[in-house]
């Protein structure tokens, strides 16, 4: 198992963010995770990237406690990439040397090394023709997909996207339930810190059992 989340509970002050949550997540799979905003989706994405430290619980990665992971929070960072709502990219920096300098910094690569991967995936996004331009020119789509392939080249075993289809659609939520349906092995809607229902797609958007599930889709799918 990649990933296996047992009983975890995150708290801000009095507020319960996260409410006995377990899930796991197989090697290849793709999870989507469905709510609305203050559901507790990104706290839980921030847990798992130790962003946010949880009062209760505990996160293993590759049977592995993560909060003591043998080789230290940076190294276990490194095998699980974020992309941000807000990109967090390098406003000052150029398309490339965004791909490029976590290369270099962090995985110890040569630049020519880390230039040539960089080029491969910024192809791959569709963005081969924009990598001198820089950061701060771009749209957000755009910086969208250098996010994305700046967290391909550092070849991560777990990627987790933050509503990854916010800044490519004004209807975000719709866009996103159409996304999740079509790309996820399995989708988790969570509502007030707890999953509520998990499926395969198919079954949870065409034939959902819970009433909170039934309401929350009910607003995008006619």
């Amino acid at each position: 198992m990649l990933i296996e989340i047992k009983n975890l509970k995150k708290s801000f002050d009095q507020a319960i963010v996260l409410k006995d949550i377990s899930m796991t997540v197989s090697e290849g799979e793709v999870v989507s995770i469905i709510g609305s905003s203050g559901s507790g989706k990104s706290t839980l994405l921030r847990c798992i990237n130790l962003l946010e430290h949880y009062q209760g619980g505990e996160i293993l990665f590759e049977g592995h406690n993560i909060i003591k992971y043998p080789e230290g929070l940076n190294k276990y960072r490194t095998h699980v990439g974020m992309i941000f709502q807000s990109f967090n990219l390098f406003n000052n920096l150029s398309v490339l040397d965004n791909c490029v300098i976590g290369q270099v910094k962090v995985l110890k690569k040569s630049k020519a090394e880390a230039e040539t991967l960089a080029l491969s995936y910024l192809d791959k996004v569709g963005l081969g023709n924009f990598v001198k331009a820089s950061v701060s020119t771009l749209s957000g789509g755009q910086k969208q997909r250098v996010a994305i392939a700046r967290t391909l080249c550092m070849e991560p075993k777990v990627m987790l996207f933050d509503e990854p289809t916010s800044a490519l659609d004004p209807e975000m939520v719709t866009h996103e339930m159409s996304f999740a349906k079509e790309v996820s092995d399995r989708v988790i809607f969570m509502d007030a810190g707890v999953i509520c229902e998990e499926g395969k797609p198919e079954i949870i958007f065409n034939q959902p059992t819970q009433s909170r599930t039934k309401e929350f889709l009910s607003r995008f799918i006619n």
